[in-house]
């Protein structure tokens, strides 16, 4: 707990320390990878490169600062990074890493502005943050070793089958290696992944594409040119083979009552909508799916959607977008008239897909008069804000 010493030191200096924690962030991860090279495996490289992570933690930090002082509200804006480490299986034991690297990134940016008072005040607060974060995980950790078919750590499952989905997304069914119940996830959640590519341990987050069985996970996976995991998972590995799985987590999740759903997804962002799809139709929810693909090369999962057609004829409304062709119901891109086209009154809207498309959609939703708490969504990657391309 901060002494009232501690805590004017951080009201003083946190506008400075807001207006240079980009560049702290961004100094952070190489102090960090220099000083303990064991934990460079848990952050995506390409991540690294784009600053996508270090802008994440900046903002993290800060809504913290902003929030502290309301306990649930910051420990409800926690929750995306907590799903996250569930997902990598962070440890308490990491914290003082970070927090080591992060005092002498905010030395190096802000050099002797930093008197031991004000590094004692950060340290403090940083000290704060992941005693929440720590106690937070604990509780997920617990809570699902506890369910039927949940596991600590990570668990071996074997590739059962493979499906191409598309030119570019291919589904791997996973089922536990020990032949044992699987634990059931929310439909929209996703699993961390754990391999070792090239004799080193790479982690990596992918959605959970259709709805819990307790026996097995079902991943899909776009292949990326420039994607580590994404290529082994497409050239090197096979039905047989093995990889580990971490817990199942993530906030994009069915919510509400019986309102309509706006589904919109771009590429590979069908992943986590589609069993939610299922999951709504199931509940008699009336779903309005929108998808947006270069071509029907790139089109996955038009199969899956001609059989919930045909199962909820009159709740399902699908529409297909090709950007580079015709054949779907439209040419181009999602737009502000489409969307305007498709939204009903009510509807709770869900969207998923490259960091632009989320711009543009949640732009035109806000546009079209949804709040904020009936707009739906999930980063592939580092949460960042949808206020910017």
């Amino acid at each position: 707990m901060l002494t009232p010493a501690q805590e004017d030191i951080i009201q003083m200096t946190a506008p400075v320390v807001a207006e240079h924690l980009n560049a702290i962030a961004q100094r952070l991860y190489p102090l960090m990878f220099e000083r303990y090279p064991q934990v460079k495996p848990l952050f995506n490289s390409t991540h690294q490169k784009n600053g996508g992570q270090p802008r994440a933690l900046a903002g993290m930090i800060l809504a913290y600062v902003q929030l502290r002082q309301s306990p649930q509200k910051a420990r409800e804006t926690l929750e995306i990074v907590v799903n996250k480490h569930v997902a990598l299986d962070i440890q308490p034991d990491q914290y003082p890493i970070v927090g080591e690297c992060l005092m002498a990134a905010i030395g190096e940016v802000l050099g002797d502005a930093v008197t031991p008072e004000i590094a004692d005040a950060w340290s403090g607060l940083y000290q704060e943050l992941a005693d929440v974060l720590i106690d937070m995980e604990k509780q997920r950790y617990n809570t699902f070793e506890q369910q039927p078919g949940g596991w600590r750590g990570t668990r071996r499952f074997r590739i059962a089958q493979t499906k191409q989905e598309s030119s570019v997304i291919r589904s791997f069914i996973l089922e536990p290696e020990d032949g044992k119940e699987v634990a059931v996830h929310l439909p929209g959640q996703y699993i961390g992944v754990k391999l070792f590519i090239n004799g080193e341990s790479v982690y990596r987050h992918y959605s959970l594409s259709d709805v819990p069985n307790g026996r097995s996970y079902r991943l899909s996976i776009k292949r990326e040119d420039h994607g580590v995991a994404s290529r082994h998972f497409h050239d090197q590995l096979s039905i047989g083979d093995t990889i580990e799985l971490l817990p199942p987590a993530g906030e994009l999740i069915l919510a509400g009552d019986n309102e309509p759903l706006l589904l919109i997804s771009g590429g590979v962002g069908q992943t986590p909508l589609l069993p939610i799809a299922k999951q709504a139709l199931k509940l008699g929810r009336n779903v309005t799916y929108l998808h947006a693909a270069l071509d029907i090369e790139h089109h996955a999962f038009g199969d899956a959607l001609a059989v919930l057609r045909t199962s909820y004829p009159e709740q399902l409304n699908t529409v297909t977008i090709y950007e580079n062709q015709a054949g779907g119901d439209h040419q181009g891109r999602i737009d502000d008239a489409l969307l305007a086209n498709y939204l009903t009154p009510e509807a709770r809207c869900y969207f998923v897909g490259p960091h632009a498309f989320m711009v543009l959609v949640n732009r035109e939703l806000e546009r079209l008069g949804v709040p904020a708490s009936m707009r739906h969504f999930e980063h592939f990657g580092p949460a960042e804000a949808l206020n910017t391309v």
